[in-house]
C-alpha cells in the first residue's frame, strides 16, 4: 500500500474518532448549560430567593466551568506536548465523564443545603479542566494527521463535535422536558447526565485505537520535547496566543443562542413566553442547522487561495443577524424564532469549522497542543463562561435586550480583527505550509538527514576497514577468517631441467 494511500487512511481514521470523542465530551458539557437554563435555580439553590436569582446563580456556577478550563489547558497542554497526544485524550474523556455521572446523582438544595451547590460548583470545575484539555488535543489528533495541507479542513472532524454534541444534549433536554415538570425536575434532568456513562465507554475504545501523530513522533525520537510547553508557549508565543484567544469569542454566541436565550424566552413573566418544549424544539432545529452548514466552512477556507478574505466575508453577516435573532424572538412567533436563529447560525458555524485549524498551524509542533489550549480557553475563560451571566445582568439591569445584542455584535468585531491579524503573522493559504509548520519541516528534515549522515558513518566504519585491508592485498600479506595475517608462502626452488 502506497505512502498517500496510508496518509488518506490514518487521516479519516483520526478525523472520525475525533469527530466522535468531541461530540460525547461537547454533550457533557453542554447539557449543564442547559440545565443550569431550566433546572439548577429550581434544585440547587433556595426557592425562597428573588424571581431570576436562582437562574444567575447556576449562570455563576457555569462560569466556573470555564474559569478551570485553562487550567486544564495548561495540565493536559503540558502531558500532550511531553507524552502525546493520545493518551492524554483518555483521561480528559474519563474525567468529563465521571464528573456529569456524579451531577446527575447529586442531592439537592432540599436535600443536603448549601453542600448542593457546593458540590456542583466543584464538579464544574472538573468538567472544565477537562475539557480544557479536550479541544486542542482533538483538533490536534485531526489536523497532525491529515495529509499535507490539509490540516485545517480535517480540524473540522473535531470542531464538528461541538455542534453535534449540543443538539443531542437539547435534543435529550427536549424529551425529557415533555414530562410533567414535577417529575422533570424531581428525576427527569438527571437522566441525561447518567446517560454519559455509556456514551463515555464508546468513546475510550474509538480512543484507544488512535494513532500518534508522525510529527508528535519525530519530536518524541529526536528527544525535542519542550521541558515546560507552558512556560515556552508563553515565553516565546504569547501574542500568537493572545491573537488566538481574540478571534474566538464568535463562537461563544452560542451561549447567548441556547443558554441565554432559553432562560429569557421562557421567562413567563414575559406575555410572549414560550412552553420550554417549545422554545428547545427551536434550539434544536437551529443546532440542526449548525451541523449542516459548518463543514462547508473548512471547506471554503481549504479551497480559496487567501483564508483573510473568505474569514471576512463569513462573518460580515453575523453583524446584523445575531442582533435580530432576539428581537425575532420577542416577537413570540416559534416559527420565526427559528428562521431567525437557523440565519444567525450560519456565521458563526462556518467560522467555527475552520478556526481551530487556523489556530493550531500558528504554533510549533513542541509547544502546539500548550498553545492552541491556552488560546482557546483563555477566551473561555473571560468571554465564554461570563456570556451567559453578563446577558442575564444586562437584560435584568436594563430591562431591554437590546445590550444583549450590541453584545453579540461586539464578539463578531473582536474576532475579526484578531483573526486577519492572525493570518497576516502566520500564513494565509491553507494549502501552504504556515511559518510555524515550514520551519518545523526544515528542522525534522534537518533532523533526518543528520541520522542519516551518521548510519552512512557507521556503515563505513567495520566495512570500510575490511576494504582498506583488501585494497592493500596486493602489497601487504592477506587475513585469514579469523583477521590473523597469514604467514607468508616460502620462496620455490627454481627448477633445472
Amino acid at each position: 500500500m502506497s505512502d498517500s494511500v496510508n496518509t488518506a487512511k490514518r487521516a479519516r481514521k483520526a478525523g472520525i474518532a475525533s469527530f466522535i470523542g468531541t461530540t460525547i465530551e461537547w454533550y457533557d458539557f453542554y447539557i449543564y448549560g442547559t440545565a443550569s437554563a431550566l433546572v439548577f435555580g429550581h434544585v440547587f439553590f433556595p426557592d425562597t430567593l428573588p424571581a431570576g436569582v436562582g437562574t444567575l446563580l447556576s449562570f455563576v456556577t457555569l462560569w466556573a466551568g470555564f474559569l478551570a478550563r485553562p487550567l486544564g489547558g495548561i495540565i493536559f497542554g503540558h502531558f500532550g506536548d511531553k507524552y502525546g497526544r493520545k493518551k492524554t485524550l483518555v483521561v480528559t474523556l474519563v474525567l468529563m465523564g465521571a464528573a456529569s455521572f456524579l451531577v446527575g446523582l447529586l442531592p439537592g438544595y432540599a436535600t443536603i443545603g448549601i453542600a448542593a451547590p457546593i458540590i456542583l460548583t466543584c464538579l464544574r470545575i472538573l468538567q472544565g479542566i477537562a475539557v480544557g484539555g479536550e479541544w486542542g488535543g482533538s483538533v490536534l489528533i485531526a489536523s497532525e494527521n491529515a495529509p499535507k495541507g490539509k490540516g485545517v479542513l480535517y480540524s473540522a472532524f473535531a470542531q464538528q463535535g461541538s455542534p453535534a454534541g449540543n443538539l443531542i444534549s437539547s435534543g435529550m433536554f427536549f424529551l425529557l422536558a415533555l414530562l410533567p415538570t414535577p417529575q422533570f425536575l424531581l428525576y427527569g434532568w438527571r437522566i441525561a447526565f447518567l446517560a454519559s456513562i455509556f456514551l463515555i465507554v464508546i468513546g475510550l475504545v474509538i480512543r484507544l485505537k488512535l494513532e500518534e501523530p508522525e510529527n508528535m513522533k519525530v519530536v518524541k525520537k529526536k528527544d525535542a520535547v519542550a521541558k515546560v510547553p507552558a512556560f515556552e508557549a508563553i515565553r516565546k508565543h504569547w501574542v500568537l496566543i493572545l491573537l488566538g484567544a481574540g478571534a474566538l469569542p464568535l463562537i461563544q454566541v452560542t451561549y447567548l443562542k441556547t443558554t441565554f436565550a432559553t432562560a429569557w424566552a421562557t421567562d413567563t413573566s414575559h406575555s410572549w413566553a414560550y412552553s420550554s418544549s417549545t422554545f428547545l424544539a427551536v434550539v434544536t432545529l437551529a443546532l440542526v442547522v449548525q451541523f449542516i452548514v459548518q463543514p462547508f466552512g473548512a471547506i471554503i477556507l481549504d479551497r480559496v487561495k487567501d483564508m483573510r478574505k473568505a474569514i471576512f466575508w463569513i462573518i460580515l453577516p453575523e453583524f446584523v443577524l445575531m442582533p435580530l435573532m432576539f428581537f425575532a424572538i420577542e416577537l413570540g412567533h416559534p416559527g420565526i424564532a427559528l428562521a431567525a436563529m437557523a440565519a444567525a447560525t450560519v456565521p458563526h458555524s462556518l467560522f467555527y469549522a475552520g478556526i481551530g485549524g487556523i489556530i493550531a498551524r500558528a504554533f510549533p509542533t513542541r509547544v502546539r497542543y500548550t498553545g492552541i489550549s491556552l488560546a482557546y480557553q483563555l477566551c473561555s475563560m473571560t468571554v465564554g463562561g461570563g456570556t451567559a451571566a453578563a446577558a442575564q445582568w444586562m437584560y435584568t439591569s436594563s430591562g431591554s435586550i437590546v445590550p444583549v445584542a450590541i453584545l453579540s455584535a461586539g464578539y463578531a468585531l473582536v474576532s475579526l480583527v484578531c483573526t486577519l491579524i492572525l493570518l497576516n503573522k502566520t500564513g494565509w493559504t491553507a494549502s501552504e505550509n504556515s511559518k510555524a509548520e515550514a520551519a518545523d519541516e526544515a528542522e525534522f528534515a534537518a533532523a533526518l538527514a543528520a541520522e542519516q549522515t551518521e548510519r552512512d558513518a557507521d556503515s563505513k566504519g567495520a566495512p570500510g576497514a575490511t576494504g582498506s585491508v583488501s585494497a592493500a592485498a596486493g602489497s601487504a600479506p592477506a587475513a585469514d577468517a579469523t583477521g590473523a595475517d597469514s604467514e607468508p608462502a616460502p620462496a620455490r626452488a627454481p627448477v633445472t631441467p
